[in-house]
Parts: C-alpha cells; sequence; structure tokens
C-alpha cells in the first residue's frame, strides 16, 4: 500500500470552500475569533488581538512545513466570508492515517450546514482520494458539546488519555479520542448527507 500523498488541495461543496491557510487570512480570522470562550478547550491559549491570531497561523503554517499538518481556512460560498478553520494534524503517511482537528468556527458560523459540510469535505478526501484507513478526532474531556457532536457522525470512542496535554494557562487536560476507520466511512458519509440535508444554512 501506498503512503499517503498530502499535499495542499482546495475543496469545495455547496456551502464551503476550504482552501490552504496563509497569513495573509490573518485579519478575517482575527475578526471571527478574537475573544471567543472555545479557546479554553484548545491547546493555542487565549486569542485577544490581531497579533495572537498572526502568530497562531505562524505556528500553524510552520507545522505545515514540517510536514505533520495541512491546514486550511474554511470559506462560507454565499458570502464570501472566512468562517473558521480546520487541518489535518497528526499525519503518519506511512501508517496511512492522520486526525482532523484543531478546528474552529466564529459564533455564526456554528451548528450551520458548512460547519458539517467541512467535516464531510476533510473526512471524504482522507477516505477516498487520499486513500487513509483511520481518521483521528480527539477532543477536550470537559467539552461535551464537542464529543457530541463527533458521536453523532457515527465516529467510534476509543477513550480517554489522562493527562494528555498542559494548556497555556496550566490546565492539565483529559483528551477523549474516536477514529473513524476506512471500513465505517460510508456509514459515516450517509450520516453527514443526512444531517447537511437537515441543515438551513446561515
Amino acid at each position: 500500500m501506498a503512503d499517503l500523498d498530502i499535499k495542499p488541495v482546495t475543496l469545495i461543496g455547496k456551502y464551503a470552500r476550504l482552501e490552504p491557510l496563509t497569513l495573509e487570512h490573518t485579519e478575517a480570522l482575527a475578526q471571527i475569533g478574537i475573544g471567543c470562550d472555545f479557546w479554553d478547550f484548545m491547546v493555542y491559549g487565549k486569542m485577544e488581538s490581531v497579533e495572537d491570531m498572526r502568530n497562531w497561523v505562524k505556528s500553524i503554517l510552520a507545522r505545515a512545513e514540517r510536514g505533520t499538518d495541512l491546514p486550511f481556512v474554511a470559506i462560507q460560498l454565499s458570502s464570501g466570508r472566512v468562517a473558521g478553520a480546520t487541518r489535518y494534524l497528526n499525519i503518519m503517511a506511512h501508517d496511512r492515517g492522520l486526525e482532523v482537528g484543531g478546528t474552529w468556527y466564529g459564533l455564526e458560523f456554528q451548528r450551520t450546514a458548512l460547519n458539517t459540510e467541512c467535516k464531510y469535505l476533510l473526512l471524504q478526501h482522507a477516505f477516498e482520494t487520499l486513500g487513509a484507513v483511520r481518521v483521528q478526532l480527539k477532543t477536550d474531556l470537559r467539552n461535551i458539546r464537542s464529543q457530541h457532536a463527533i458521536e453523532r457522525i457515527g465516529a467510534q470512542k476509543e477513550g480517554v488519555l489522562r493527562n494528555h496535554m498542559i494548556l497555556p494557562n496550566g490546565y492539565i487536560r483529559d483528551s477523549v479520542f474516536y477514529s473513524i476507520l476506512d471500513s465505517e466511512w460510508l456509514d459515516v458519509k450517509r450520516r453527514l448527507e443526512e444531517m447537511m440535508a437537515q441543515h438551513v444554512d446561515k
């Protein structure tokens, strides 16, 4: 079996376009991301200024340079606005596995068809184009909403890694891990398509 061939790519759906993250996206990301509470559950610390966001973008781009991550910005097609960011991370090319994560959206874009479709596009590309055999997802044990969202699409809960990460504020985080295997993708795909059909995009 060939290794995963991870390259920058643009993925386009009905509601969203996922395009490679660049420094030029910083201002637009800052407009929707500064001061949001969801950073409390993430490993980057609070985003309180444009400079914080610029440093975050630089950090993610550095990971991309190392080949461990492939970051995207989500664009709402109907408005052309930047809606958030997501990425492939922990890429294990030889083992044909990766993680979908580092995902966040501005408050007005959460719980919309765009959010669901971005996950759909990333998973579809991973399994159907790249040939992944495993896609991993993880979240903070305190983030019940995120756990419910992951479970709703049919990802399998694998367990909790205790004292898994130390966040910038010193909090020692437990992480809940989930996975989707290539043999499970068609069922997850069907669930996501049903969820998108039920959405009314904003």
